[in-house]
């Protein structure tokens, strides 16, 4: 079937498989910023039908589906626009870019994202960044041409940038105040501390928040959350990955999303429907409606071959 899953988790040995039962729906709904329906989890995986009506059951009306490399930044588009839940999100990710630059094809890769860029219901560039924790000395030069590329490209199509950052927080920074970020860049799934939160404040950068920030050795993410201006706030699941508290290394989904925010507004000692207002009408700030453009039938489904990003 056209736009179903096209990846597939790598299944760690004793993983509970097993989907979650739905929570408790929202008083007000919000969006998913950042997931990735491309890859399937679970015992009994999910369609891209069944992922989207969950989370619509629960108060989370739309996703931005995020690609990681050419073919599943392709799906992503090409999901997007026959899908009215779904906005998209393009990217080479840091960890792929070495990989392209080795084989030569790293200036084709950046090529197709930036007509991807231009597709409609695309609206992000991302994921990049930089990432010093699985990529050795060897790739950096490379991760750092994507990454500045990237930015270019989200700059010229006036689009949003999601930030990968792991382990490099610093010379994350410091490339966006060397290049200028675009107008609107976000820090997928935040990682830093409430210092790093007061330098993405001053300069106006959005901070999105996923389920490991209910885990309970996350207590400099909460401090980052609570040192955050509410109006930079975003959610996220990065769905199948980071599965909130209480259901942490089962398969993650938008549809579980309502635990992450729960434990956020608990955290900030505020209501939830406040909370859920307020980030619903950030995201929309950040990425416009999910109904400014119309969807169009559903493509055939593009092959891609097994494997899985993080």
């Amino acid at each position: 079937m056209a736009n179903e899953p096209v990846r597939q988790r790598e299944q760690t040995a004793g993983r509970d498989l097993s989907y979650p039962a739905p929570p408790e729906p929202l008083p007000v709904p919000v969006y998913d910023n950042h997931t990735h329906l491309e890859i399937s989890d679970g015992e009994h995986p999910l369609s891209l039908a069944e992922q989207l009506d969950r989370a619509v059951g629960v108060g989370v009306h739309g996703v931005i589906q995020v690609g990681g490399d050419r073919e599943t930044s392709r799906w992503s588009a090409e999901a997007a626009a026959s899908e009215p839940r779904m906005l998209a999100a393009v990217a080479i990710h840091p960890n792929e870019a070495p990989d392209y630059e080795q084989a030569g094809t790293l200036d084709d890769a950046l090529a197709e994202i930036n007509e991807l860029a231009g597709r409609p219901r695309v609206v992000a560039i991302g994921e990049t960044g930089l990432d010093f924790f699985r990529t050795g000395p060897e790739g950096l030069a490379a991760q750092y041409r994507s990454f500045e590329a990237h930015i270019e490209i989200a700059k010229q199509n006036g689009l949003a940038l999601q930030i990968h950052d792991r382990n490099a927080h610093a010379e994350v920074i410091a490339t966006l105040l060397r290049v200028g970020a675009p107008e609107r860049t976000v820090f997928h799934c935040f990682s830093g501390d409430a210092e790093m939160a007061a330098i993405c404040a001053e300069h106006g950068w959005y901070l999105s928040f996923a389920g490991n920030v209910t885990f309970k050795n996350a207590g400099t993410l909460r401090a980052a959350l609570a040192a955050a201006p509410r109006e930079l706030l975003l959610v996220e699941t990065d769905a199948p990955f980071l599965t909130p508290t209480p259901f942490r290394g089962r398969p993650n989904a938008p549809y579980l999303l309502p635990h992450t925010l729960r434990a956020m507004a608990n955290h900030l000692e505020t209501d939830v429907a406040m909370l859920a207002a307020q980030i619903s009408t950030t995201t929309e700030r950040v990425y416009g409606r999910w109904d400014a453009e119309p969807v169009v039938p559903a493509p055939t489904a593009p092959t891609v071959s097994l494997g899985g990003l993080q």
